[in-house]
């Protein structure tokens, strides 16, 4: 078996740590993928090879068959991590507490997933490579991408979903039902990497496009504009861990002050979600920008007063109004990434000298759009050439 697959990024629009308080998040799939390409072997190795953070690690069959002595079953159906498995995981790959970098994270998501899905079977050895697009640790769903990848080739690998590119396709997508499994597989992975995720950002490598999410229930946006935006890296590294344990002792804190600025949050993305489902039934107006503007800024202010802002991020906003552009956070804050909307008449001199500001400014800074496809398979040729080159190294 050789097969490649990838998933998208994501931004958040609007409803970033309101979400994990029961509030809508708007969520939406940035055109920068993670492409995975799965490869069978017969060298009784698993290897896996990640050259974005310098990651090339190789184990003996006979030594990840004594991480399941015990029987497994095979768990193609799932909802709680396997404690145990994790627990002999974190020693096999001596992970402490202090110690959970990138590297230790994507090697404990991917063993783990590949263990759950084989351990009741005969281990085949295969070999992993990874390259994305998107950078690490800056709240563009890296991290799900990865592990909906993962889910996606490994599901496929062990005969629990089919691989749904027919001879001459470009590219294919999987049907609902299988979504479905690869976006649970891919939810372990991420409660391993992140501890308690919302679980939006591999529901938007899963499904792509544009979701609603509220409470754990996800609906996509049957139809969505698409949205030219700025994407900024601040390249200030922080931990959304810490910072979603930040927003949740401050709403302990002051609970009759912080709880109107949730439901705030919610206000505006359900304003949102109408605003955008009207510009794809009726004609574009200056208008419906005015109000996507007012929304970028509103939101921003009250993710300051959660207490999940930075400077570089006020930065970024300033940088940007000074052009007539409206900015905001996406993901968990306190650094990382924002976005920034650029409307259709937005000239393409504005935007060049806007990209270069922030880029002498210290950042990463990209135009991309937003709404593309969710996880899908690729023939060779669908993908970019150095992406491919890369995949192939290996």
């Amino acid at each position: 078996m050789d097969c490649i697959v990838s998933a998208p990024g994501k931004a958040i629009l609007h409803g970033e740590h309101a979400v994990v308080h029961g509030k809508v998040a708007l969520a939406v799939s940035l055109n920068l993928r993670t492409y995975l390409r799965l490869k069978t072997t017969t060298t009784g190795k698993v290897c896996i090879n990640l050259p974005n953070i310098d990651t090339f690690l190789c184990w003996d069959l006979s030594e990840l068959k004594k991480l399941i002595p015990y029987s497994c079953g095979k768990k193609e159906e799932v909802k709680l991590l396997d404690a145990e498995l994790v627990r002999r995981l974190r020693d096999f790959v001596g992970v402490r507490d202090g110690n959970l970098d990138t590297c230790n994270m994507a090697t404990l998501a991917f063993l783990y997933t590949y263990l759950s899905l084989f351990g009741s079977s005969e281990l085949p050895s295969l070999t992993v490579s990874v390259w994305s697009e998107l950078p690490t640790g800056a709240g563009l769903g890296s991290s799900a991408a990865y592990s909906v990848c993962l889910a996606a080739a490994l599901l496929c690998a062990s005969g629990a979903i089919p691989t749904p590119l027919k001879e001459r396709d470009h590219t294919a997508r999987w049907c609902q039902e299988d979504l479905e499994r690869i976006n649970s597989w891919a939810f372990q992975g991420e409660m391993i990497i992140h501890g308690n995720p919302s679980g939006v950002d591999n529901a938007v490598g899963t499904w792509g496009g544009m979701l609603r999410f509220l409470a754990g229930k996800i609906i996509p946006l049957s139809r969505v504009p698409l949205l030219r935006i700025l994407l900024t890296n601040t390249k200030v590294p922080r931990s959304t861990k810490v910072l979603v344990a930040r927003v949740k002792d401050k709403i302990n804190k002051f609970p009759s002050i912080m709880t109107p600025v949730l439901d705030s949050v919610d206000a505006i993305s359900c304003t949102c979600e109408k605003v955008l489902s009207e510009m794809t039934c009726e004609p574009i107006t200056g208008e419906h920008y005015n109000i996507l503007e007012e929304l970028i800024d509103i939101n921003q202010h009250h993710l300051n007063v959660m207490g999940v802002g930075h400077p570089a991020l006020d930065t970024l906003c300033q940088v940007t109004l000074a052009r007539g552009l409206h900015s905001k956070l996406t993901g968990a804050g306190g650094g990382g990434c924002g976005i920034t909307l650029l409307r259709p008449e937005t000239d393409s001199f504005v935007v060049q000298s806007t990209v270069q500001d922030l880029k002498d400014r210290g950042f990463d800074c990209w135009e991309t759009s937003i709404g593309g496809p969710g996880v899908q398979q690729h023939s060779p040729q669908s993908v970019k050439e150095d992406i491919l080159e890369i995949l192939n190294h290996y």
